[in-house]
């Protein structure tokens, strides 16, 4: 009986390693959002040229988990974020002695004649010997391609005060009204992990090679630590941006008509939910575009917390009239996919009881939907339902609970308790009624992203119970308009 035990517990074992697998190379089949094949893309550090976008980034392999192995900087090219080109390794890792052992985070910047790369040099052993395992360091090329490691790190090492295993991700900008250039990284207090003291702080230069340290930039007191900083001007507004993990574990801003502030909160301050991580952004041609990443989660599983690192996606950085970000498709992600289908205007009475709509079966793993929403007086509730069984009626759904001013993705249903690992996968935006929506949303394999008037929000969805797309109304008259589907993408 032990022996037959033992055997079913195997078989069992391979069963559950079989369905791994096959998620994990679900992982790894985007076709239109940028994953190198048996990489996960990271922290990207990007710079454009021509028409070109150059996306240096960390590349990790997973041996046998995040940053289980050390790993550089690779460099991959795009000229409209559909189609790309790997050209591998940009900047090698160091010895595992040496203090660039990883490659973190830095910044790519054209000036004084020369493309140069200030990055963050990690060396996880480091601390246990009393030195500082992170530390800005320096490197130099003639064409974006060929890169030459200065050593110029002296200058950039932790100051007093500040934690010296927290030190990193530099980002450099010109600062014309200083006649200066202005380097920003992120940082924190010396003092137990937990304490908030993350801050942004800066050095200055005049010829990118001497620098002086400012003290603090941006210090809130509201995050564990600020990572990723970036600073850009559009219009009349300077925009700083960090990305932090202690509050909602995303990207926020902050806005200010000087770069000596006050920096203002916006009402929505973020970009994404906590599935969209690390961005950066940067203007070619007129054209900002934030580069961030979708992290995977634990064994491909919904129910498990999201991992560093996964897959690229683009969003395209807009100014609202009043100063405020929004964030939208890039023009040539959208105009990728196959011609479109109209389906029609559908009208959803859910009063009295919730009521749905399909509006396409067949979806496939690669979509594009697009639609116009209005809503009635008194409607509790209306959202998409992705992914969806026609015949259980299991799915995930976008749904938009009106009394709350947000959209929030889950398991649908989320049976049993809990389906899906949702948290920080909401947004908030104003729902009124009778207000037109316009809703995009593109799903390409596990990920699922929906824009809502700018307001975006990244999703990971590791199951595919069926291929139905549908829409819902709770408690009230819900009209949907200019409805379309385009199922993959045109050949080049």
């Amino acid at each position: 009986m032990a022996y037959l035990r033992l055997c079913f517990r195997h078989a069992a074992l391979r069963v559950l390693s079989f369905v791994y697998d096959k998620k994990k190379e679900r992982s790894l089949a985007m076709r239109l959002y940028y994953q190198p094949k048996g990489y996960w893309f990271g922290d990207c550090m990007p710079f454009g040229k021509g028409d070109e976008f150059f996306l240096f980034h960390q590349r990790d392999n997973r041996n046998p988990e995040p940053f289980g192995e050390p790993f550089g900087w690779d460099l991959a090219t795009t000229k409209d974020f559909v189609n790309y080109e790997n050209h591998g390794v940009a900047i090698p890792r160091g010895a595992y002695d040496a203090q660039d052992q990883f490659i973190f985070a830095g910044s790519v910047f054209e000036g004084e004649g020369q493309y140069h790369i200030f990055y963050t040099g990690y060396n996880r052993d480091y601390p246990a010997q009393g030195r500082p395992a992170q530390v800005l360091m320096h490197a130099v090329s003639d064409d974006l391609y060929h890169w030459t490691k200065t050593q110029d790190a002296i200058t950039f090492t932790p100051q007093e005060g500040y934690d010296p295993d927290d030190w990193r991700d530099p980002w450099v900008i010109r600062d014309e009204e200083h006649d200066q250039y202005l380097l920003i990284l992120g940082a924190r207090k010396i003092g137990p992990k937990t304490c908030q003291t993350g801050r942004t702080v800066k050095f200055t230069s005049k010829d990118l090679k001497d620098w002086e340290f400012e003290g603090d930039f941006w210090a809130p007191n509201l995050y564990t630590m600020h990572e990723m900083p970036d600073l850009f001007k559009m219009g009349d507004w300077w925009y700083h941006i960090v990305t932090e993990y202690s509050d909602k574990h995303k990207m926020v801003y902050r806005m200010a008509k000087s770069l000596d502030g006050p920096w203002i909160a916006p009402s929505d301050d973020a970009f994404d939910g906590s599935a969209y991580y690390a961005g950066r952004t940067f203007e070619l041609n007129g054209q900002r575009i934030l580069f961030g990443w979708v992290g995977t989660k634990e064994k491909c599983d919904d129910r498990s917390n999201f991992e560093w690192a996964g897959t690229f996606v683009a969003h395209e950085v807009y100014q609202r009239e009043d100063g405020t970000l929004g964030v939208r498709i890039p023009d040539t992600v959208w105009n990728a996919f196959n011609e479109r289908e109209n389906v029609g205007n559908v009208t959803i009475d859910g009063t009295g009881a919730r009521q749905e709509a399909v509006l396409a079966l067949g979806c496939g793993d690669l979509f594009s939907f697009e639609a116009d929403i209005t809503f009635s007086e008194g409607t509790r509730s209306f959202g998409l339902r992705v992914n969806e069984n026609e015949d259980t009626a299991l799915g995930y759904q976008f749904i938009f609970p009106v009394a709350e001013n947000r959209y929030v993705f889950e398991g649908s249903p989320n049976f049993p308790w809990f389906n899906v690992m949702n948290i920080g996968l909401e947004r908030p935006i104003k729902l009124e009624a009778g207000r037109n929506y316009h809703l995009q949303l593109i799903v390409d394999d596990t990920i699922g992203t929906l824009y809502v008037d700018g307001v975006a929000l990244n999703v990971r969805m590791y199951e595919r119970p069926g291929e139905s797309l549908s829409i819902f109304a709770t408690d009230g008259v819900v009209e949907v308009r200019n409805v379309s589907i385009a199922r993959g993408l045109k050949e080049v």
